[in-house]
């Protein structure tokens, strides 16, 4: 299905707001999330049986032309399939909304996509196996794109289809005023189920002035470089730490009593008779109880980094950050647990479209630039830094400071000839080029570079940078 676009001047983002069903609204979500669980579920027991049916029928030498017929995954074939079967397989899909359907057909329809995109080669990253089934007991979740979608001028409701107008925990003002004022499109509405609260995601198309600043958050500088770590959210060059709240550490023994007294309930397997049993109603308390504090945990942790994030977007005018391989450093089972907490990962993505929204540039640092290892007064590389060693100590110019902000300010000198061109573009250096600062001829008009210090440039990268110059004329 082709992408939304949003026109020229528009940018889509999402408002999200925690709802207060009464006890027949909660009945009606569950209903209409269960219907978007039910249709991927019979789908894809119904592309698996047609699948595996054609590969019985090829393994007895049938021919292409007498197999079973294929059972398309796209979504306009996987619609049609179903509308076609849902008087039999499903009479009670009238109570529900059609969107319901929808739901599980798109999400069937885009994991069907991505295990063939996998199997092919053209999608990055580990190999996806073939799609599994929802499970009962899962998250809940149904998306609405038609019908009756917005919010109510009261500023304390919402109205979805077949659900009708539902209560908000929080004010929904911000987006109301903005579909009043015209520079608001709602595009859809999701209702999920985390932890036993219900919320409703709206997406919207909101009309945003790029590059302009809001009037609270005034331009603090022009560059800065930031290091994300695990001691510290992240590390600014203006030599500011970020701390890291550690929402899971802190949570840690609160969450092993929980998953320790719900190990101790009825579950829903015997492991002595080694089948399934119906769970206690005291092991679903216990499991409500671990699935908070993780929802807990997982709050606190993206407060911290959108209130980050904004802050640098609207403060700065370039964001310099790493590119850093998080998937292969959880593997150091010694760091893994407190990577994960401190989630270094989110600071890039959320860069990536809140630069775009306030007028600034991202710019992604090549994986492999040593920023811990290079002083950042004389630019010597040392050989070896281990993670022990957390003060950077320069034996050429006796520079001695925190390798986080050592880092750090590697990283915002980086851009210094870097040529940036569109507002929140994310600029990789990755195998660019990154020229050395070098004095001014005399006499020549060298503008404010030739007013900088310049500092000694190590041998070693002298003749990396020769040999990439030679390369790049020798490609030309």
């Amino acid at each position: 299905m082709k992408r939304y676009e949003p026109p020229a001047g528009w940018t889509v983002q999402a408002y999200r707001f925690a709802l207060d069903p009464s006890d027949a609204q909660v009945l009606g979500l569950r209903r209409n999330t269960g219907a978007a669980r039910f249709a991927y579920n019979h789908m894809l027991r119904r592309v698996s049986a047609v699948k595996a049916q054609r590969a019985a029928e090829a393994s007895y030498g049938v021919a292409e032309a007498d197999l079973t017929p294929w059972q398309g995954w796209s979504l306009p074939d996987l619609r049609r399939t179903w509308n076609e079967i849902k008087q039999w397989v499903a009479p009670w899909w009238a109570e529900c909304s059609k969107e319901a359907f929808n739901t599980g057909l798109a999400n069937l329809s885009a994991a069907l996509g991505n295990w063939q995109a996998s199997r092919t080669g053209t999608r990055k990253g580990r190999r996806m196996g073939w799609p599994r089934a929802k499970k009962k007991n899962g998250r809940r979740s149904a998306r609405f794109t038609t019908g009756a979608i917005r919010v109510d001028p009261s500023y304390r409701h919402v109205m979805l289809p077949r659900l009708g107008r539902i209560r908000t925990h929080e004010s929904t003002r911000k987006l109301a005023r903005r579909v009043r004022a015209g520079t608001a499109t709602i595009l859809s509405a999701t209702v999920t189920e985390t932890a036993g609260r219900w919320f409703c995601s709206f997406q919207v198309a909101v009309q945003r002035t790029v590059g302009r600043r809001p009037a609270h958050a005034p331009k603090a500088g022009r560059v800065v470089g930031v290091d994300a770590g695990i001691k510290h959210l992240a590390v600014l060059s203006t030599g500011e730490m970020v701390p890291n709240p550690a929402p899971f550490k802190a949570a840690l023994r609160k969450l092993g009593k929980a998953q320790r007294r719900a190990a101790r309930r009825i579950g829903p397997y015997d492991p002595e008779a080694r089948r399934k049993r119906t769970a206690s109603n005291r092991w679903q308390r216990a499991q409500d109880a671990v699935a908070r504090l993780h929802a807990t945990v997982s709050a606190v942790r993206a407060d911290s980094w959108h209130q980050l994030t904004t802050r640098l977007a609207q403060q700065f005018t370039t964001v310099v950050v790493e590119d850093l391989h998080v998937a292969g450093m959880v593997r150091n089972r010694r760091l893994a647990r407190s990577l994960t907490d401190a989630a270094p990962a989110t600071l890039r993505r959320h860069l990536g479209y809140k630069t775009g929204w306030y007028g600034s540039t991202l710019y992604v640092a090549d994986r492999w630039y040593p920023s811990s290892k290079t002083c950042s007064a004389c630019k010597t590389v040392k050989p070896k830094l281990s993670l022990a060693e957390r003060m950077f100590h320069c034996t050429a110019c006796g520079l001695s400071l925190d390798r986080d902000v050592n880092a750090a300010r590697n990283l915002a000198a980086l851009v210094r000839h870097v040529d940036l061109e569109l507002l929140g573009d994310a600029k990789t250096g990755r195998g660019a080029y990154v020229r050395p600062v070098r004095p001014a001829p005399a006499g020549g008009a060298a503008g404010r570079e030739a007013s900088r210090p310049v500092h000694p440039v190590n041998v070693a990268r002298q003749r990396t940078t020769a040999n990439h110059e030679s390369r790049l004329l020798t490609e030309r």
